[in-house]
């Protein structure tokens, strides 16, 4: 392993290098997902709902509870 200037090079460009190709790989799946929401979009459902839906999916029953309580009081305090 060669060092420069005291980092270890190989070992540097290697961390470099796996965090380019999983750049590549999020870049297919954002490719991938947006074709599903397209798809979703041309059977006629709303995206911006399902990507709601997907993040809501992801809380902890918990938080995702606490988070709509407060979105209805603030509903609540601003009259809608």
């Amino acid at each position: 392993m060669a060092d420069t200037g005291g980092i270890a090079a190989d070992r540097l460009r290697s961390f470099i290098e796996r965090i380019e190709r999983l750049e590549e790989d999020r870049a297919g799946l954002n490719s991938d997902i947006r074709e599903v929401l397209s798809e979703a979009k041309s059977a006629g459902f709303d995206t911006k709902t399902i990507r709601q839906i997907v993040r809501l999916r992801k809380l902890d029953p918990n938080e995702r509870q606490e988070q709509e309580h407060l979105l209805e009081v603030y509903r609540s305090a601003v009259g809608l």
